[in-house]
């Protein structure tokens, strides 16, 4: 008798720690993914700060309240072709090809796993906005830039207030991670 309820303790224990490893893995996925959206996000902060003349071009999310258009997964509102006047010929090639390559990037074509892209992040997208309310002295190109990189979490939580990208495109807001940044390009000219 004594043998049958150490092994149901034993038993009951080793179900704890299963459930547990279950759980640290789910934690591990989500912290590789926020720290993928993190290194995303700073991608994207630089690729903008080297096409200073061209940033307007950068500034594709105009629905602020849905996050729309936004790079990344394919989905109702991605932005889908690119266009830039800002700037010379030469210029406006190079912010078409940096989009072109961050939608790419997101959509996980720097990872592949039988032929399909799988990237770092599930369902990653970025929004990009300008907020001419913000800039200095009325100077046009001064404003703030608000970037936001979305994607799919593993397990409810809570939903990411004031950040929104790809809003309504992972079964529930409280599955939307997200990680945002503001910047100001200074000008040098």
């Amino acid at each position: 008798m004594e043998v049958l309820i150490t092994m149901i303790i034993i038993l009951i224990g080793l179900l704890g720690i299963v459930a547990l490893q279950a759980k640290a893995q789910v934690a591990e996925l989500e912290a590789y993914q926020r720290s993928q959206a993190l290194i995303t996000l700073s991608d994207i902060v630089d690729r903008i700060n080297v096409n200073r003349a061209t940033a307007s071009c950068f500034a594709i999310t105009t629905n602020t309240t849905t996050g729309a258009p936004y790079l990344g997964v394919d989905g109702a509102g991605h932005f889908e072709s690119p266009d830039c006047t800002a700037s010379t010929s030469e210029y406006n090639e190079m912010a078409i090809d940096t989009l072109n390559g961050l939608d790419a990037l997101l959509q996980g074509s720097a990872e592949a796993m039988g032929g399909a892209n799988v990237g770092a992040m599930i369902g990653a997208r970025a929004c990009i906005s300008y907020d001419d309310t913000t800039e200095l002295d009325g100077v046009a190109g001064t404003g703030l830039y608000r970037i936001i990189v979305s994607w799919q979490g593993m397990a409810g939580l809570v939903e990411p207030k004031g950040m929104k990208c790809a809003v309504g495109l992972y079964g529930g807001e409280t599955k939307r991670r997200a990680v945002a940044t503001s910047i100001r390009l200074a000008n040098l000219f």
